[in-house]
């Protein structure tokens, strides 16, 4: 048992580590070293409620498999039947930790400071907020067809709202704990917490995969017959409403896989933190603050691109609607990237070429934010490579030299060129130990804030401050090494550049959709299956390299 007076000290501080004892698995209990016993419970546990969550994916994926391939033994009904009872079980849990594990006594004595980021937990709180309001318009739609509609359609996304937001709360005030009791019974809800997550991503792929699919079949018959809906066999009574519904839900749709990734990227941070114990050298460790100084041609050139690009989002979005796209919109849309790719690179490579010429140390403590981050970059980055590489074979081997298929070839190369460049860029970029400035030019900040913070500005004076304040700008951007100023330029300009290429696909720009060459030339389905895979995980991507560059240009 811990010892008493411990009781009294704040979870915020960490205790003797030497006088609690942590749980055991009773298969180890024979071991003769504390710290070895400690460390082969660890790794059982975690070994343990891994197999459990690949056995819940896996049961799963063979429900949506069915249902995909044997729509008569395995209906839909059935699988959101499987998923309402695994969100239940995750509500159970997250109750359960709320309410018990995490109050206990010695629960929370240390915070990973580098896990749930600012930029992550409101990318849970905004794509949760989405998915809500996609579960509302589902709701709504079948409320109105109640009368051809099953009861389970309105009952799973009633589950599924309360499932979003009690996660959101519990990823929001508890993604930094490094839970220290209860671990075996942590690990398990937390493994099952992401398999969970993980089939309602895997059941929204397949699912607008069979939508789209269908979404373009009534297009080939629309240029047949039009205006034939009278053998529909679910008419909606009032069809202003419905559609209202129906755009809302595929609006908001690619916002719900989203979520269902991120939810999972900070619950395995999560994971891997139960049982952590850190040092206090390392808890006092905190990332610098986000600081729009220092810059100015990175946000300069950013702007631009996003200012171009949602033109030819809107421009895109206007022409593609028509039955027959024009080829000029497909023009614009490959000229856009293969202008941006090439500057994002080579921002990506000189970027790479000063972190080797920089004299910064390589951050080698244990940190598992940082593993994943990792690993989501280069896993997420072979959903668009592995996509590009598909579309270089079909347009290679059918018809190169056309203008249309010559931008979507260099469309592709370009593209996992950018991929493998901004990847060794942001890596490299996070294992960079953080250097500060020095105490003069921190001094001389400190005092201008001071100054600038005490001063009443009046209307007269307005335009005085104002020059001051430009003054104080320019000279913190002078004060800055030539080398951190490219790299903070560099990783502004790329923030900007994969906020703009994550909105346009998000949206629903999809010209590989619309493009012939590559469907005609694997086949329908089997195109489809590699798209709705590829890109979410492009998707997926754009977001999360976004976080890597902010926290590559704030320690910079």
């Amino acid at each position: 048992k811990p010892c008493h007076h411990c009781k009294s000290r704040s979870a915020s501080v960490p205790a003797d580590t030497s006088k609690i004892h942590y749980e055991k698995l009773w298969l180890y209990r024979h071991c003769s070293s504390v710290q070895q016993r400690d460390r082969q419970a660890q790794k059982a546990g975690q070994l343990f409620s891994a197999l459990l969550a690949m056995n819940v994916v896996f049961l799963g994926s063979a429900f949506i498999s069915s249902m995909i391939f044997n729509k008569v033994a395995i209906t839909l009904a059935d699988v959101w039947i499987l998923l309402s009872i695994l969100k239940v079980l995750c509500l159970f849990w997250i109750i359960y930790y709320l309410l018990g594990t995490s109050r206990l006594p010695h629960a929370v004595l240390y915070r990973d400071s580098h896990a749930g980021a600012i930029w992550i937990r409101g990318s849970v709180l905004l794509f949760g907020s989405c998915s809500i309001l996609l579960n509302v318009f589902q709701i709504g739609y079948n409320t109105i067809l109640v009368h051809c509609k099953s009861k389970v359609e309105i009952v799973f996304p009633s589950i599924g709202i309360l499932f979003i937001c009690t996660q959101a709360y519990f990823l929001w005030y508890h993604s930094k704990d490094c839970i220290q009791v209860q671990h075996n019974f942590t690990r398990c809800g937390l493994m099952v917490t992401i398999a969970t997550n993980l089939l309602l991503w895997l059941l929204a792929v397949t699912n607008d995969t069979l939508h789209v699919e269908i979404e373009s079949q009534l297009r080939e018959v629309e240029r047949r017959f039009t205006g034939s809906n009278e053998t529909t066999l679910c008419i909606c009574p009032n069809t202003t409403i419905c559609e209202v519904f129906q755009k809302g839900y595929i609006l908001l749709y690619p916002f719900n896989t989203e979520y269902c990734l991120v939810c999972c990227s900070v619950l395995y941070v999560m994971w891997k933190n139960v049982g952590r114990r850190i040092s206090h050298d390392h808890m006092l460790d905190t990332m610098p603050k986000f600081k729009l100084q220092g810059v100015v041609f990175g946000p300069l050139l950013g702007t631009s691109a996003v200012i171009i690009g949602a033109c030819v989002f809107m421009m895109y979005q206007i022409q593609a609607t028509s039955l027959v796209p024009s080829r000029q919109v497909f023009v614009i849309y490959y000229s856009y990237y293969i202008v941006l790719l090439p500057l994002m690179s080579v921002g990506a490579v000189i970027g790479t070429v000063i972190h080797a010429l920089e004299k910064k140390e390589l951050d080698t403590v244990k940190n598992p934010t940082r593993s994943l981050d990792v690993v989501l970059l280069m896993g997420a980055a072979l959903g668009q490579i592995g996509m590009s590489y598909f579309s270089i074979v079909a347009l290679v081997a059918t018809n190169p030299r056309d203008l249309q298929n010559s931008l979507a070839l260099s469309y592709s190369v370009l593209l996992i060129f950018q991929n493998i460049t901004q990847n060794v860029f942001v890596i490299d970029g996070l294992h960079r130990r953080h250097t500060p400035p020095g105490k003069e030019e921190d001094t001389k900040e400190e005092q201008n804030r001071e100054g600038y913070s005490q001063r009443r500005v009046s209307v007269l004076e307005l335009g005085q401050e104002i020059r001051k304040a430009s003054l104080s700008y320019i000279h913190t951007y002078s004060h800055l090494s030539w080398k951190r100023r490219v790299l903070k330029e560099i990783s502004f300009f790329l923030v900007l550049c994969n906020i703009i290429l994550w909105v346009i696909p998000t949206f629903g720009t999809h010209p590989i959709f619309e493009n012939r060459m590559e469907r005609s030339f694997y086949g329908y389905s089997t195109w489809f299956v590699i798209v709705n895979f590829g890109l979410p995980l492009g998707v997926f991507y754009r977001m999360h390299s976004v976080g890597g560059l902010l926290e590559v240009y704030v320690t910079a």
